[in-house]
């Protein structure tokens, strides 16, 4: 029986909060706390009368580590859950230092200022030194590594699905199917359709700045970088069918190539239709997706931003998606000096997750594993001194709860490669 903060009411936090509902055993209490402390409160009036878990509310700027600060010490929480944005990431964190209280996030820090001239020093240092331009990377967090250990508490890195599930995805391959792992690749399909001529599934800052950015992969121990959308390749998907991937970067390929020893190659691949390429293309052609503020009559706006007002907010998707995910990873490598390749992959129903919470898969598939990783903390079945991604622990009670709590995963053996 735990206490929880949640910071953050969006489309994935509010997944993440209904199954911390349904998990009253692990969270007896939870607060839940955003900027807008209206659409915390409409939250709590919809669940608290389906749960045995306490709900509270609160306002909060999590730009603002002080308020932050103040929240936790009021709280007194087991843990802390950042379903917030990637930007808070560190002020967050910050917070949970100052006052003792684990951490868990679903995605790593990246600055909401690119051309911050303190933080774009930082970034072209490591550009030149790791080899990849992407906004964002676990450098920032993982300095946080003696803090926490010093502290005696946990920081969680990533406890969502890409990354997060396929992380743990990796870890139990190496555990149980290989004793080495050779090359991984990651693929994430979105068979669904809104209906919409553009719309982003998850917030269209961050999912806009990462699909029109460099990709890039790992291999053979360094970074190979790739022009935006460079590399396509097509692929017959389990109950989706056969759709359009290009390669990315993502963030759990920079701590799977840690991670994982002696793997030689991590990719990192997401369907998209030629519609949406379309429309991002113009978008980018004309400054929409710059960061960079501008003076517009008279005020000043980030173009991106001001995007985000115009398009549908993902979280009101739910009622209109229809279609299915699958995500997961292809692992080749050895087992007892034999060749071995399995695919271990999760396929969701955007409207079996409508009627089950109001949401979209995509939100499903991120909010549900936060609650997961919320929990392996709080239970303390995961514990340890530090910052540390998610494939760092034992995947088995994970791997279990994602069967129990709506994300159910298939080990396919001998699967269809990606070339």
């Amino acid at each position: 029986m735990g206490k929880l903060l949640i910071i953050g009411c969006g489309g994935v936090a509010q997944v993440a909060i209904t199954k911390c509902c349904q998990n009253s055993k692990t969270f007896s209490e939870i607060c839940v706390a955003s900027r807008t402390k209206s659409k915390c409160d409409a939250l709590k009036e919809k669940l608290q009368k389906t749960t045995e878990t306490v709900i509270t509310t609160a306002q909060v700027d999590a730009d603002k580590t002080e308020e932050v600060i103040a929240l936790i010490k009021e709280y007194q929480p087991d843990a802390v859950l950042n379903v917030a944005l990637p930007y808070q990431d560190l002020t967050i964190m910050d917070a949970c230092l100052a006052c003792k209280v684990d951490y868990i996030d679903t995605a790593n820090y990246e600055p909401e200022d690119t051309d911050d001239k303190e933080w774009r020093e930082i970034y072209e240092k490591r550009c030149k030194e790791a080899g990849f331009t992407a906004y964002f990377d676990y450098s920032w967090q993982w300095a946080y590594q003696e803090k926490f250990k010093e502290a005696k508490i946990t920081a969680l890195l990533g406890s969502g699905f890409d990354p997060g599930v396929t992380s743990v995805f990796s870890a139990y391959a190496l555990k149980h199917y290989f004793d080495e792992i050779e090359t991984i690749d990651i693929l994430d399909c979105n068979g669904g359709d809104h209906g919409y001529p553009f719309a982003t599934n998850f917030n269209p800052e961050i999912n806009l700045r990462e699909v029109s950015a460099n990709g890039s992969y790992w291999e053979n121990g360094h970074w190979v970088e790739t022009k935006p959308m460079e590399i396509k390749r097509e692929y017959n998907f389990p109950q989706v069918g056969e759709k359009d991937m290009y390669l990315l970067h993502h963030e759990e390929i920079e701590s799977l190539a840690k991670n994982i020893p002696g793997v030689k190659r991590i990719r990192f691949f997401m369907t998209f239709g030629q519609s949406y390429l379309t429309h991002m293309k113009c978008l980018e052609n004309v400054g929409m997706l710059s960061t960079s503020p501008i003076e517009f009559e008279g005020k000043e706006i980030v173009p991106i931003q001001f995007l985000k007002a115009l398009l549908p907010d993902p979280a009101t998707l739910g009622p209109r998606t229809v279609g299915k995910t699958n995500i997961g990873c292809i692992f080749t490598g050895k087992k007892d000096g034999k060749e071995k390749t399995i695919y271990i992959y999760n396929v969701c129903d955007h409207q079996e997750c409508y009627k089950e919470v109001g949401s979209q898969a995509i939100s499903y598939t991120t909010g549900v594993p936060a609650m997961i990783g919320a929990a392996m903390i709080v239970n303390k079945i995961w514990d340890k001194d530090g910052v540390f991604n998610i494939e760092e622990f034992d995947p088995d009670p994970f791997m279990e709860m994602l069967n129990e709590y709506g994300l159910p995963w298939v080990v396919e053996e001998n699967p269809e490669v990606v070339r």
